[in-house]
């Protein structure tokens, strides 16, 4: 069945896939991006595939353009059956060296973005009794790793919100809510993450570069360990997601993100029996 499928961060890498995939599955899309000059890639990508995308404006760090974007949905399609929450950004720089500037840029864009995106279709979704909200979080939304403490940190922030309102939203709404756990994508985002760690100041010639260039150095070694996938590999499981009646909680994208969370994760893969647990603890 035909969903109306709203996407935050479809201007590069995996927002673009997301987008693309789901108009070819027959859904109704409607992609969105902070700056609609930068929409070539996207339209591009649409293009070679053959499909319509319906592009608005959306900037997930503006109450306003988010809520101006889910009314333009609205009054369209009359309704919206997912919300995908792709958009976000990394960060590399230890708590001590980064600027209070960058934390709040961080949780702002990372955690408040899905926040407020949420907040803005779940009326619609309420009123509706059905719904799917998914986000994009990370194999850093379970396990910390270095130097990248903040950004792991919104990451746990959005599993722990996703999960919570998954405990009382779905049994009493149908509005399921889904986190997708990628490992490392082959896109833009890592390179945007070496490229901001340079517009903040560079590596930093304290105690900590020593460890710093470490984990840099081995990044070409771990490309080979299985971990980096392409954005469409990872928009192929995001969309197993959309097209399931009964989606996961948490969902890791390839074999190796689900060995390096295996600790976390080996004995409720999916989240459904801990979410079972917690609605017959506190509302049964």
């Amino acid at each position: 069945m035909s969903k109306v499928i709203l996407i935050t961060g479809t201007s590069t890498g995996l927002g673009v896939s997301i987008a693309v995939q789901a108009a070819q599955a027959g859904h109704e899309v409607y992609a969105t991006m902070r700056n609609l000059d930068k929409r070539a890639t996207l339209d591009a990508a649409a293009d070679a595939a053959g499909v319509t995308l319906n592009v608005l404006p959306l900037d997930v760090q503006d109450s306003a353009t988010i809520n101006a974007a889910v009314e333009e949905v609205i009054a369209k399609s009359g309704r919206i059956d997912v919300l995908i929450n792709n958009a976000g950004a990394g960060f590399v720089r230890s708590t001590e060296q980064a600027t209070e500037e960058d934390i709040q840029w961080v949780m702002d864009v990372n955690y408040m973005g899905v926040v407020r995106c949420t907040k803005a279709v779940m009326p619609h979704m309420r009123k509706q009794r059905s719904g799917h909200v998914l986000t994009v979080s990370s194999v850093g939304g379970l396990v910390g790793q270095p130097f990248n403490e903040i950004y792991c940190g919104a990451k746990f922030g959005v599993e722990g919100y996703m999960e919570s309102m998954a405990s009382y939203i779905t049994p009493s709404f149908g509005i399921h809510f889904c986190v997708v756990e990628p490992g490392g994508i082959q896109s833009e985002f890592a390179a945007s993450v070496l490229k901001q760690v340079e517009q903040s100041g560079g590596m930093l010639d304290d105690e900590y570069l020593p460890i710093l260039q470490k984990y840099i150095g081995g990044a070409q070694s771990r490309q080979n360990e299985g971990i980096y996938q392409t954005s469409d590999e990872v928009a192929a499981v995001v969309m197993e997601c959309v097209n399931s009646d009964t989606p996961p909680i948490r969902k890791r994208t390839s074999d190796w993100a689900e060995a390096f969370c295996g600790l976390k994760t080996d004995l409720d893969p999916d989240g459904q029996k801990l979410q079972a647990q917690v609605v017959k603890q506190f509302l049964s």
